[in-house]
């Protein structure tokens, strides 16, 4: 019998079984699918970029005065088509072209013939892309090489307008622009993905107890020591060697369903819109607070001095200040040990704090060292 046909065969059973398997498995509580919690390393997408030019345009794009560039690409597009432009034309003005940057994402395992969306921004003085049409442009990686060629008519969701009085109205951004499946695929890149004996999961969100959750599960449903935990981001799982195979086998892998763990206690704060985000695992030791409010009011009152009758003196005016303080009794709550979101959150509401003030209380509290989390102000 040949060894290579009898682990084929071993190998697609064992991916029938476990397919069964996982149908009969019970989803833990609280728990997420594997492919939405980790990625498998080395499928990824790859950015392109490119640059090209835009024509068709109504009298909205560059002013070659102001953007030789523009009209130095025009004219090497010319020339290699045999049309040499005349010495001493140098401030032609190509009011319906204009230069621009292009740039895709490549997905993982794009073939050559596929189509890729893009977008289309100018680099130039351009008004507006609207009615345009990009040119042919190749599409390069960090490698330099050409893995994608761009060309179409651009959709722009902005418009500009200007009236003879110098009145002008924009909406959105009209010097960008998208092409749906603008650029067709020319070179595929390499994934590494049927390489090897073996895949590596990589977690969005590194977590010890995540990680340790999902080497349990699948050894649990593979067998023992087909999973080990490379750190508390990455998961080494043994995987078969033909690539059909192996996509089964990932197929089922992606679905199990397993527990996350809790993320680290978190306050959120942004303080330019008053929004304070607070995590399921804040707590604060004992404390005490109390927060009130000091108004203190000044105003200017000037009278008028007069000076009696037949004296030397004159009439001025004195300068009079009036200041008032007055502060707003707020009641003191008490923190328990190991207070929970809940209880924060209705004790902060029995004050009536407004965000601001939970912003003082919480960074208060951080810095008596009586706020077990991270304070985070974005």
């Amino acid at each position: 019998m040949n060894p290579c046909s009898f682990h084929s065969r071993t190998a697609y059973s064992l991916v029938a079984v476990l397919g069964l398997l996982w149908l009969m498995l019970a989803a833990p509580v609280q728990a997420a699918r594997l492919k939405d919690l980790a990625s498998i390393q080395g499928v990824r997408s790859n950015q392109l970029i490119g640059y090209g030019l835009v024509v068709g345009l109504n009298g909205t794009g560059d002013q070659t005065t102001q953007t030789p560039f523009t009209l130095q690409t025009f004219n090497n597009m010319l020339a290699q088509f045999g049309i040499k432009v005349p010495a001493g034309s140098g401030n032609v003005q190509l009011k319906n072209v204009a230069a621009v940057s292009v740039h895709a994402e490549l997905p993982a395992f794009a073939k050559p013939g596929q189509t890729i969306d893009i977008t289309v921004s100018s680099i130039g003085n351009a008004k507006s892309l609207r009615g345009g049409s990009l040119l042919l442009t190749p599409l390069k990686g960090i490698d330099g090489n050409v893995y994608a060629v761009a060309q179409g008519n651009l959709v722009v969701g902005g418009f500009d307008a200007q009236g003879g009085d110098g009145s002008r109205i924009t909406v959105n951004v009209p010097s960008a622009g998208r092409i749906p499946s603008g650029a067709t695929v020319e070179r595929a890149v390499p994934s590494g993905f049927d390489q090897g004996n073996s895949l590596v999961l990589n977690l969005n969100r590194p977590d010890f107890t995540t990680a340790k959750n999902i080497v349990d599960t699948l050894n649990e449903l593979l067998g023992p020591g087909v999973a080990r935990a490379l750190d508390g981001a990455s998961i080494s799982v043994s995987a078969p060697a033909d690539p059909g195979q192996r996509v089964d086998y990932l197929s089922i892998i992606e679905n199990l369903d397993v527990e996350v763990g809790q993320a680290v206690a978190k306050v959120i704060i942004n303080s330019r819109t008053g929004t304070i985000v607070i995590g399921q695992n804040v707590k604060v030791q004992p404390a005490a607070v109390t927060h009130g409010s000091l108004t203190v009011t000044i105003t200017e009152d000037p009278i008028v001095s007069q000076p009696e009758a037949l004296s030397a003196g004159e009439t001025a005016v004195v300068p009079r200040s009036r200041v008032n303080a007055e502060q707003e009794a707020r009641p003191m709550f008490k923190f328990g040990p190991g207070t929970t979101l809940d209880e924060i959150v209705r004790a902060v509401n029995q004050v009536g704090a407004a965000p601001s003030d939970l912003m003082a209380i919480l960074e208060a509290l951080k810095q008596a060292g009586a706020l077990q989390a991270d304070l985070i102000v974005i």
